[in-house]
């Protein structure tokens, strides 16, 4: 149970079998579909392992992650309940998650116009290490449901690595 001065508790937990249809409808809700697309290469959301946070027995929270290697992936990332730390209770419960696996780093992608999660990454200490110019304008042959134009009216066509390093 995590709980916040002024804010309500939630739980965190791993992702379950039947949690996998509300994961398929979150993940249409807020990607376009389940499939994502990072660095060219394409993963089915709803079968990687994940974490989910909870408030009175509704969900607020799903992260998705993939490891590989000594190195972990954050895939999806939302919290549906605004401000109130899910988001970033999220990323500790990852962060234990890839440590516990030996990983070096974690690392996501994101795109050029989500301004919104440049900041959050950056004030919770990820780190810029590499862009990919034109990556999403390629991702659009494997996922073409991704929108040319996204947040603020910015066109969607470049992705953007952050790592934490563990």
């Amino acid at each position: 149970m995590v709980n916040q001065p002024g804010i309500h508790r939630f739980d965190i937990r791993e992702l379950t079998e039947e949690d996998k249809h509300w994961v398929q409808r979150v993940l249409v809700q807020y990607w376009g579909s389940t499939v994502q697309i990072t660095k060219g290469k394409k993963y089915l959301a709803d079968d990687l392992p994940g974490l989910v946070a909870q408030r009175d027995g509704s969900e607020v929270g799903l992260l998705t992650y993939n490891i590989e290697n000594d190195e972990c992936e954050v895939i999806t990332h939302n919290s549906m309940a605004g401000h109130g730390g899910i988001g970033s209770c999220l990323l500790d419960a990852v962060r234990n998650k890839a440590r516990e696996a030996g990983c070096k780093r974690l690392w996501l992608i994101t795109t050029n116009d989500n301004t919104p999660a440049l900041r959050f990454y950056q004030r919770r200490d990820f780190d810029m290490v590499a862009f990919y110019k034109d990556a999403v304008t390629e991702a659009r042959k494997l996922k073409p449901e991704i929108p040319n134009v996204g947040f603020d009216g910015i066109p969607i066509k470049h992705e953007i690595e952050l790592e934490y390093p563990l």
